[in-house]
């Protein structure tokens, strides 16, 4: 991974949705590398090595303003979703797939929109799936559909605004506060439950993530591709 750090030095990366769990992760793994970063989201952002820019994937105005602020973009990364939760079909309501897909798939789509006059001509744009899109089961189809749609969004796009690259990371189960607070016997216990049901035999952690997206801004020969992070879930 030294050679995709190698290049990200001076280079300015924008994450959307930053402020929490991977998001944040990649935001302070790319500082590490040199990078210049700023932290685009709704909430508040904690103290990094990063600039935070308000910004909501749902008000193109405020994305329109942020990038704006920022300029030139070398590498764009998405992370923004929305918490849902994984209702049967009989039990899905109009604000669960309002939900689940105005963020996820519309949301960041609008993003990269407004982002395009600000991306460099060779910018990497990376986006967040999620192993849910190629593993089914009952109470997984809103979860399923929009991660399935946003990897179908990624190979078009990939062709569409080349020779800019377009890439999706597809995480497993990570250990981050979308499981509760940290160190909470709640958390220990759901991801150890998950964990040990995985050929790795735990859950994934940020950081490990956090290179697969740095691994995805510094190949300059990946495009359209989605790289699975999952310990071995699809198997």
């Amino acid at each position: 991974m030294s050679a995709n750090r190698d290049c990200l030095g001076q280079k300015t990366v924008a994450v959307l949705g930053g402020t929490s769990g991977i998001g944040r992760e990649v935001a302070r793994t790319a500082a590490e590398a040199g990078a210049r970063v700023y932290v685009l989201g709704r909430s508040a952002a904690q103290a990094g090595p990063w600039q935070h820019l308000r910004a909501d994937v749902t008000d193109p105005d405020s994305l329109r303003q942020a990038f704006a602020d920022i300029g030139r973009i070398d590498h764009l990364v998405l992370t923004a979703g929305a918490r849902v939760g994984s209702p049967r079909l009989e039990d899905a309501t109009v604000d669960d797939f309002r939900r689940t897909f105005e963020v996820k798939l519309f949301g960041n789509l609008l993003a990269v929109q407004q982002a395009l006059p600000y991306l460099a001509a060779d910018a990497s744009i990376t986006f967040t799936s999620g192993l849910l899109a190629r593993k089914y089961g009952a109470g997984g189809l809103l979860k399923s559909t929009v991660n399935a749609a946003l990897e179908a969004a990624t190979r078009n796009l990939a062709k569409e605004l080349a020779p800019r690259r377009v890439n999706a990371i597809s995480p497993g189960v990570v250990d981050t506060e979308l499981w509760g607070e940290a160190g909470s016997d709640g958390r220990t216990a759901a991801l150890a439950r998950i964990g040990g049901g995985l050929p790795l035999g735990r859950v994934g952690r940020p950081q490990e993530l956090a290179e697969a997206y740095l691994f995805m801004m510094g190949n300059a020969f990946v495009t359209g591709a989605v790289i699975d992070v999952d310990g071995g879930g699809l198997l």
